[in-house]
C-alpha cells in the first residue's frame, strides 16, 4: 500500500541505504509503498520521478528476517508495474557493482547502463561492505518500457 512518505519506516530503508540523511533528501519527493505481514511492515520501495516518464527506484528493502521469501521481488515487481501505470518510458536502479542484487534485478528485465565510479567512496562517509567486500562503484542499471 502507498503511505505518505512521513509514515515510511524509516528502519527498513536504512537495511538499504545506510544513509539517513540521503533518505531524508529524497523520501520528502517521493512515492513509498509499504508491504505488512501480520500488521507489521515486512518491505518497502521508494520511486522517485527523475524527469518526466522517468523514475528511479531509489530504495527497495526488506525486514532481515523475511528475506529470502519472495517477498523481494513481489515488492519490485509492484514497483514496475506502478510505474509503468504511471505512464514511465524507463524506471532505473542504482546498486553495488556485485552480490545478489545484480541478479535480482536482470531477473526482472533490467539491463546494466553505467557505472558510478567510486559513487560509495565519494558519497558515504563510512565504507559499506557486503560479505568482506568494500562497495566502491555503483551500477547503474534500467528498464524500458514500450
Amino acid at each position: 500500500m502507498e503511505v505518505s512518505p512521513t509514515e515510511a519506516p524509516m528502519d527498513l530503508l536504512l537495511e538499504a541505504d545506510p544513509s539517513r540523511e540521503k533518505i531524508e533528501g529524497y523520501l520528502p519527493r517521493s512515492r513509498c509503498f509499504v508491504a505488512t505481514l501480520d500488521g507489521a511492515p515486512a518491505g518497502v520501495y521508494v520511486v522517485l520521478e527523475t524527469a518526466p516518464a522517468e523514475y528511479e527506484l531509489m530504495n527497495i528493502a526488506v525486514a532481515p528476517h523475511l528475506q529470502g521469501k519472495g517477498i523481494g521481488t513481489t515488492l519490485l515487481r509492484h514497483a514496475i508495474a506502478t510505474v509503468r501505470e504511471l505512464g514511465a518510458r524507463r524506471l532505473e536502479v542504482g546498486t553495488g557493482t556485485f552480490g545478489h542484487q545484480l541478479a535480482y534485478y536482470q531477473r526482472e528485465g533490467f539491463r546494466v547502463s553505467r557505472v558510478d565510479r567510486d559513487f560509495f567512496l565519494e558519497n558515504y562517509p563510512e565504507p559499506i561492505y557486503e560479505n568482506g567486500i568494500q562497495h566502491k562503484d555503483m551500477l547503474r542499471l534500467v528498464l524500458e518500457y514500450r
